[in-house]
């Protein structure tokens, strides 16, 4: 009896489990074909994002380029140094800041609004698709065609502003030399190039939720500003935080192209950011190291705010980029 039971309960470590490598290339292999269409973006990342990190460490040397890369010595942290000890390190940093979380704060909102705004006219598609078109088309133009239009508008001898603060009697405001109104010309000039774009994301997942919970909420004497509180929000509320996750990874980047086009020495107090300061010490003076030494900077307080911005909002909202 004994021996039939033991022949007929065999022992659990006796049977052979498949290693975690097999699974992995069994997953793969069922799922190749998606794999296949990612290969083009990750290639994209390995060679022109993950690639050039191996050339980052020039921000731990003096880099000479006749030396090249190897060959040039190794000064550990002098170039963050000098940096952190520059007479402009504060004003600097306090004008990205600012910048950047200001295009931030009042970026979102009107982005959330306007696809709620096309969300709720989708069945005029004539009057939704003119205002698509209309909104998004800002994004597509370079800064120094809005440059060029913002001088239009704002310039103090023949700007359309000025033209009418004129006639009302006022008198002219150098709006883009004017340390008082600079920051708000760039945030809001920021607003109005990409919140169409911007919208796209948040209507998309307007689009996708089921218009049974609209129905549902009207039969119950919902109003629609109920529904949109109520439903549509709570809806995209994953969007939200996604996109409010991925934007503070990059809140160092107060936008150069922007910033470049539209300031001048009038307006260093307030305008000049990390971005044009490395320009100007990296670039024009050949500073390759400091540049990429403040680049690392960036990048790791980048990554520092995405991981505690995730943990904040998957404690309070439930849901997080990873």
């Amino acid at each position: 009896m004994g021996i039939n039971k033991t022949l007929a309960a065999p022992s659990v470590h006796a049977i052979p489990s498949k290693s975690p490598a097999r699974l992995l290339l069994r997953r793969m292999w069922r799922y190749r074909f998606v794999y296949l269409m990612l290969l083009p973006g990750l290639l994209y990342f390995a060679i022109f994002r993950y690639g050039p990190l191996y050339e980052a460490q020039i921000a731990f040397k003096d880099f000479q380029p006749l030396l090249g890369v190897e060959g040039s010595p190794w000064i550990g942290f002098k170039n963050f140094e000098i940096f952190f000890k520059s007479y402009y390190f504060s004003q600097l940093l306090t004008n990205t800041l600012i910048i950047s979380v200001a295009k931030l704060v009042f970026g979102i909102p009107p982005a959330i609004i306007l696809a709620l705004a096309l969300s709720e006219i989708r069945h005029f598609t004539r009057l939704a698709r003119i205002t698509q078109t209309m909104s998004y088309l800002p994004h597509f133009l370079s800064w120094i065609v809005i440059f060029g239009v913002l001088l239009g508008m704002l310039s103090p001898s023949t700007g359309l502003v000025n033209s009418a603060i004129s006639s009302a009697g006022g008198q002219p405001i150098n709006f883009l030399t004017d340390p008082s109104w600079f920051r708000l010309i760039v945030v809001s000039s920021d607003i109005w190039k990409e919140t169409g774009w911007g919208a796209i994301l948040y209507l998309a997942a307007l689009l996708a939720v089921d218009p049974g919970q609209h129905e549902a909420a009207a039969i119950d004497g919902a109003s629609r500003l109920q529904r949109i509180i109520h439903v549509s929000l709570p809806n995209i509320k994953d969007v939200i935080v996604l996109v409010t996750l991925l934007r503070l990874g990059s809140i160092l980047d107060a936008g150069f192209t922007q910033v470049f086009a539209m300031y001048s020495l009038p307006v260093y107090s307030v305008g000049d950011i990390i971005d044009t300061w490395v320009y100007r010490e990296g670039v024009l003076n050949a500073q390759f190291s400091l540049a990429t030494a403040v680049g690392l900077f960036k990048g790791l307080i980048g990554l520092g705010l995405i991981v505690v911005a995730n943990r904040v909002a998957k404690r309070f909202a439930g849901s997080g980029l990873y």
